[in-house]
């Protein structure tokens, strides 16, 4: 199910998303100011983020150029501000889109299937390169580097790590990483998991004991960190 994180501090407007986002099949989550969006986003994930302009304490660019910094996660900004230069600042910022208020909720879904089409899946990016902190990785040649030298990864540890790198900055759960990895009918349990990304931070970590990028989100999963 696809998680959209509605960031919206007029607890009417958000509400009223929430029942409409809900009634069309998507998991929603809610901020109500800048902090919290970037502490939700941390710690639970979301493969959209429906962003306002004017919010407490963190203003909603500042909120979009934060989650730039270490995600792809699709952001379309919802606000009331609706000059042709706004829009350019956010998109700029790093916005996939601007949808400006008041607006009818057949728009918004639209808006929200075009941006997810034209992103795709966070777990099937058709990439053959991907990049993020010291690692590079070469699909189609099976070949990983890192720090700029060739490290060897078994297939599994090869899938886990490709799997992380397609979503970078996303918390992904045990369940999520073991069904996209292993397999929906493995029987394993998390400590497999577990025992993989031991492994992959002894040899991409330079302290693996206080790992950088390889990061636990505690009794979630875990997410890749550039």
């Amino acid at each position: 199910m696809t998680r959209i994180l509605v960031v919206e501090d007029d607890r009417a407007i958000s509400q009223a998303l929430c029942l409409v986002l809900r009634a069309e099949g998507y998991e929603v989550a809610v901020a109500d100011t800048g902090p919290d969006a970037l502490s939700q986003f941390g710690s639970d994930g979301a493969d959209m983020v429906l962003l306002d302009w004017i919010l407490p304490e963190l203003p909603g660019l500042e909120v979009c150029r934060r989650l730039r910094q270490t995600s792809n996660v699709p952001v379309i900004m919802v606000t009331a501000k609706d000059s042709e230069i706004d829009k350019v600042v956010a998109l700029e910022m790093g916005a996939d889109d601007y949808v400006t208020k008041p607006f009818s909720s057949r728009e918004l879904i639209a808006r929200i299937r075009a941006v997810l089409r034209g992103r795709g899946s966070l777990e099937q990016v058709p990439l053959n390169i991907l990049e993020a902190g010291p690692v590079r990785m070469d699909v189609e040649e099976h070949l990983t580097l890192v720090n700029g030298k060739e490290v060897y990864f078994p297939l599994k540890e090869f899938e886990l790590l490709r799997f992380l790198l397609q979503n970078v900055g996303r918390v992904l759960t045990k369940q999520q990483i073991l069904d996209q990895v292993w397999g929906a009918d493995h029987f394993g349990d998390g400590k497999t998991v577990d025992v993989h990304m031991r492994r992959l931070r002894i040899k991409i970590e330079s302290d693996p004991g206080r790992p950088r990028h390889l990061l636990t989100v505690r009794g979630v999963g875990y997410k890749f960190q550039r």
